[in-house]
Parts: C-alpha cells; sequence; structure tokens
C-alpha cells in the first residue's frame, strides 16, 4: 500500500517499476486535485490495481477507484489493457460520479 498525502491511498501498485509510479502519482494526483477543489466534502481517495488476466500478448489490468465525500461513498472501475488508460478512465468516471453526487 502507498499513501499520498494523507487521504490518497494506492493498493496493488507495489510491483510497477519507479517511472510507471511517477506518472501514476501524477495522474491520481491531477484528478484527487480536481475532485477535492469540486468538492470541499472530499475525505479520501483509494486506488486499487488488480491485474486480470496475463497473456503471452500481455495483461489486462482492473482499476478500482473509491472516494468519500461527506460521508457518500462513489465508485467506478475499469478493465483495460493499457494501465495508464485504465486509471485514467476509472478516475474520470468517479469524478462524473461525484457530480451526480
Amino acid at each position: 500500500m502507498i499513501e499520498l498525502g494523507g487521504n490518497i491511498t494506492l493498493t496493488g501498485f507495489q510491483d510497477r517499476d519507479y517511472a510507471e509510479l511517477i506518472v501514476i502519482k501524477k495522474i491520481v494526483g491531477r484528478y484527487a486535485r480536481q475532485i477535492s477543489d469540486l468538492h470541499p466534502g472530499f475525505e479520501r481517495l483509494v486506488i486499487t490495481l488488480k491485474p486480470v488476466q496475463k497473456t503471452d500478448s500481455g495483461s489486462k489490468f482492473e482499476i478500482q477507484a473509491r472516494c468519500a465525500l461527506k460521508g457518500q461513498q462513489h465508485a467506478a472501475d475499469v478493465t483495460e489493457r493499457n494501465l495508464f488508460i485504465a486509471l485514467d478512465g476509472a478516475l474520470k468516471r468517479l469524478g462524473a460520479q461525484c457530480e451526480k453526487g
């Protein structure tokens, strides 16, 4: 488990290399800032990475994004071959969930 800034938790990312982690942290930080700026009741963001399928041609990644706003839980899941696209998609969906509120 990786803690970012006290209210952001990344789970399942321990096996990623250093360069990937830098990009992951930037993507997560950007979306966390957007959500917290739009919603003053932002409490916590939890991102979980699960490798779903490993084949000779590559892997699929499942990203589960969870957010707590004023005690309400919001969630979004995406499964994709590209880790960064999966992460971006899950956080984009989570932001939309938070907007619906």
